[in-house]
């Protein structure tokens, strides 16, 4: 064998041999409860990592005190980071149309208000991507949706406390008492209604809702 040819097909092996290299990109949604987006996304194979905050709104940094008492016109936001070579942006969409109730203009569930309601916002590489999601969820579902694309929007992290709330050992104090955030979280979950209704609309489409 030529030397070249050799070096050839060993640059090649070497390269093949490589673990593929990671491809990564984030997604920012509304889907009500910022809480219950990133639980729901933490569980999906091939995101890296999940955020919330706020985005969609004029004011700098908002607290989310403003926020959740409508002091502002933010959205309750989760920023999903993950591995375009496992994942695309595409099926992120997907879960996530599937994963709200996309007829509610006036928040989500028991969560009412501008805040809560619901969004995606893109890039202009990614509107197109975010159109046909919802035209494709628009078709499966047989009726127009209210969820709208709207152009990217600078991400406010929320207060660290709020960050994986729904797996956070930390207690905090509810009408159930002094508990686990994570216990308070099923609980504001259950008492919600998000999965009943999700289920109602989605039936076995909805991807985070077991039964």
């Amino acid at each position: 064998m030529r030397l070249t040819t050799l070096f050839a097909t060993l640059f090649a092996a070497f390269f093949t041999a490589l673990p593929a290299v990671a491809q990564t990109q984030t997604a920012l949604v509304a889907g009500g409860c910022f809480w219950c987006v990133e639980a729901d996304f933490r569980r999906v194979e091939g995101v890296t990592e999940v955020r919330v905050g706020f985005a969609g709104g004029s004011q700098p940094n908002p607290a989310y005190e403003d926020v959740a008492r409508g002091r502002t016109d933010h959205l309750e936001v989760t920023q999903i980071t993950f591995d375009a070579s496992r994942i695309s942006y595409r099926q992120v969409l997907d879960l996530f149309l599937r994963s709200i109730d996309p007829y509610d203009a006036g928040g989500q569930f028991c969560d009412r208000g501008h805040q809560y309601s619901t969004a995606i916002f893109a890039t202009p590489e990614q509107q197109p991507i975010a159109q046909a999601a919802i035209a494709a969820a628009e078709a499966e579902l047989g009726k127009s949706i209210v969820t709208p694309v709207r152009d990217m929007a600078p991400f406010y992290e929320a207060e660290d406390y709020h960050q994986n709330y729904a797996n956070s050992d930390e207690r905090t104090l509810t009408r159930f008492g002094w508990i686990p955030r994570k216990d308070a979280y099923k609980n504001y979950r259950e008492a919600c209604g998000r999965d009943a209704q999700v289920r109602r609309i989605w039936g076995s489409d909805a991807p985070f809702v077991g039964g």
